[in-house]
């Protein structure tokens, strides 16, 4: 049975700078490979360069953005044309008929009715195949367009080959940074009809030539069937390396035999998980959001003529070997993204995370926001939790005491170059808590990142032994503590003086919190929920602060952003009070209430959050989907299970979206997770059993869910009321003591 049919690549499409429905590209590419591929059909819109209402074309682009936020790099947008020449994208575009376009992550279909021309495209994990059908063969061509910045173009007729390069960027690249490229034409090249443009787009007679934004465009001489084969490979090292991956990735292969490889590729990453449901949409959702999840990060490193690992760094120009990837924000994914790739792709996770570690080698300092190199956005260190959770799962093929020692350098030292390290490390270790009158600009939030940063680097220095850091680390774990304010019940800024940052409003956004406000950023205490419930006056009284939070009108104030944000207005969109669902932050709501005891309201807001707010249309998602952590909420969500505090190897129990879903393990075990009662109605949990065995607690061990076996799940439309004691509960810091 094909997955591939429930994969809808314009899921979350529908978004424009003000309001996003996923800020998503619907990406033709491998799985977490270099080179992705996506339509094109407003270059001037920036980030947001494809929209599902349009219907025109300006071309092909090759893209490695991972957010319209990061911008993107390398980049460059392939258009085949015939008659007149137009190179400038406005004046180039065609179009095309929405319901006769294909987009899947394997294979891309577009009639240009404009050239009469037909564009396939099918991907590899650095090069593509392209086959081009022409019904008008006059004046033929295809054009390279790129963005600004230097960029190399060279026509050689004879070999049938476009070569170059381009330096087009938004950021996070020393200056030696090229992303090198060489075209192969199946058809004779017509030498007086190709040529080279520069910005303001004039024909030059030079076939070869460097200099701001050059492109070029190739004469074909088509054959009388009008089918033209055009292969293209990409490479950070150089034109040479680009070859080899052309040369390794296609070679001789045929168009239809690179795209059977591209689906075989993709039916195997999602068939990891099967799931039985008559619900067409579901299914489509549900294989959509794991489609995502497998976009990002980029693998960037390539492999030699000896099939040897190597990359170029962005960190220090050079060429260094081993893995290397990019293009992934830790404060985004740390929640649920990386601690998928944990249960599902433990090989992949090793790989990546030696390549953080070479990451590290290469800077002196540990990512935090890689695209491809540190962009140095968001709060806090999260990177620290990926390790962890990886760690504390038996993922640790990788160098692990090298990683505890990149780790360690930013929970430790302040950094003199604000992209690397913790901001206000200075500040932060004086106080233990970063003061909101020096850092009026998120202090909290990085407050509680830095907190639960500590947390997890304390799990790697017990796995190593390192008793003397794992206590100091945990100590500082409960500096989250010291922000919570009893008489409002929010976290809030605190000045050098311990008094606090008047004048205080939970729904006032920004100032010491991230993209948020007192609402949205009081929770981030994954490791010690019974500990802030203790704040809060215990566990009833915590439970009765969340209720309030999910009953509140979905009202806020723009604060220090000084307008209207997009968070924002997503949030208020939806009848969810201050659940802000489409920001990272909130992810974890829905499952406190599990932490504290009461899983019947946890099991409530999951599933009303999954079938209201999740689809695979267009406008199938809440918000930012941000590298398939979105998506990746929704396929946890669907599992019935949830990574509370990713770093501890627990996931929370929570409510199945299907009745039977089998889990292919890669230790070649299956987890079999079935609830046969299950319906719309029936969103509670009556009971949960594994192998048979009555589950007593609301959460399951990582050991026991990667040795596979069956969860079974009895279902009800009644919400339980059992009584939970501590020992039901899943892990708490303060539990422990």
């Amino acid at each position: 049975m094909s997955l591939l049919k429930h994969v809808n690549p314009l899921q979350g499409t529908d978004s424009i700078y003000p309001y996003s429905n996923g800020n998503t590209l619907p990406l033709i590419a491998m799985p977490f490979g270099m080179a992705s591929w996506s339509p094109q059909t407003n270059e001037a819109a920036g980030g947001w360069f494809f929209s599902p209402h349009h219907n025109r074309l300006e071309g092909v682009r090759l893209t490695h953005q991972p957010s319209p936020w990061i911008g993107d790099y390398g980049h460059m947008t392939l258009m085949p044309q015939t008659g007149p020449l137009k190179v400038w994208a406005p004046e180039r575009s065609s179009s095309f008929r929405k319901q006769d376009m294909v987009v899947r992550p394997d294979y891309f279909k577009v009639q240009l009715l404009r050239y009469q021309t037909m564009m396939e495209l099918s991907p590899t994990a650095r090069c593509a195949s392209i086959r081009l059908t022409f019904d008008r063969k006059d004046a033929a061509r295809l054009i390279l367009s790129t963005f600004p910045g230097e960029a190399s173009m060279t026509i050689d007729p004879d070999k049938g080959t476009l070569t170059g390069y381009t330096t087009a960027k938004a950021g996070g690249t020393p200056d030696n940074y090229r992303m090198y490229f060489v075209m192969k034409f199946g058809c004779p090249i017509v030498a007086n009809a190709s040529g080279l443009s520069d910005h303001e787009y004039k024909p030059l007679n030079a076939l070869s030539k460097t200099g701001e934004r050059i492109g070029a465009y190739v004469g074909l001489d088509v054959p009388e069937n009008g089918i033209v084969h055009v292969t293209i490979s990409t490479s950070f090292i150089s034109e040479e390396q680009a070859f080899i991956n052309l040369e390794r990735e296609i070679g001789a292969r045929t168009f239809d035999e690179v795209r059977s490889m591209a689906t075989d590729t993709w039916e195997k990453q999602l068939g990891v998980i099967e799931v039985e449901s008559d619900d067409q949409d579901k299914l489509d959702t549900f294989y959509t959001c794991l489609y995502r999840t497998s976009l990002f990060p980029h693998a960037i490193h390539e492999y030699d003529a000896d099939g040897k690992q190597i990359h170029y760094s962005p960190y220090n120009g050079k060429i260094e070997e081993g893995p290397l990837f990019a293009d992934i924000g830790f404060w985004d994914t740390y929640r649920t993204s990386f601690p998928l790739y944990n249960l599902l792709y433990p090989s992949f996770v090793n790989e990546m995370m030696q390549g953080w570690v070479n990451a590290y080698k290469e800077a002196g300092w540990m990512p935090k926001w890689a695209s491809p190199g540190e962009r140095s956005m968001m709060p806090g260190t999260l990177i620290d939790v990926s390790f962890a959770d990886a760690v504390v799962k038996g993922n640790t093929g990788f160098d692990v005491e090298t990683a505890f020692e990149g780790l360690l350098k930013h929970a430790m030292t302040v950094s003199s170059d604000n992209r690397y390290g913790r901001k206000g490390m200075g500040e932060y270790l004086k106080y233990d808590y970063m003061p909101a009158d020096i850092h009026t600009h998120e202090s909290v939030c990085n407050t509680l990142d830095y907190v639960f940063g500590d947390f997890c680097i304390a799990q790697i220095a017990k796995h190593l032994g390192r008793q003397e850091e794992y206590e100091q680390l945990m100590e500082r774990a409960k500096n989250y503590k010291n922000l919570f304010d009893p008489a409002v019940g929010f976290m809030r800024g605190k000045l050098q003086d311990g008094s606090w940052l008047e004048p205080f409003d939970p729904t006032m956004w920004g100032g010491p919190y991230t993209e948020g406000g007192a609402y949205q950023s009081s929770w981030a205490v994954q490791h010690d929920l019974l500990g802030l419930a203790g704040l809060m006056g215990g566990r009833e009284q915590c439970k009765k602060q969340l209720d309030a939070l999910f009953a509140a009108k979905p009202e806020f104030k723009v604060g220090s952003y000084g307008f209207e944000i997009h968070e924002m207005s997503e949030m208020a969109a939806i009848e969810f009070g201050q659940f802000a669902i489409s920001n990272q932050p909130s992810f974890h709501f829905p499952y406190i209430y599990a932490a504290l005891g009461y899983p019947s309201l946890t099991q409530h807001w999951v599933r009303k959050t999954m079938d209201e707010l999740f689809s695979s249309r267009p406008d199938g998602l809440p918000g930012d989907e941000d590298n398939g952590s979105l998506a990746a909420w929704y396929v946890f969500g669907a599992m019935g299970l949830y990574p509370l505090s990713p770093g501890v190897p627990e996931y929370v129990i929570g409510t199945p979206l299907f009745k039977r879903m089998k889990v292919h393990l890669e230790n070649g075990k299956q987890l079999v997770i079935q609830a046969d009662n299950n319906s719309a109605p029936n969103k509670y949990v009556a009971g949960v059993r594994m192998d048979g065995t009555e589950v007593a607690t609301l959460y399951l061990e990582h050991d026991k869910v990667k040795n596979g076996g069956t969860i079974s799940f009895e279902m009800t439309d009644s919400p339980r009321e059992d009584r939970y004691d501590e020992a039901a509960l899943p892990y708490a810091m303060s539990k422990q003591s």
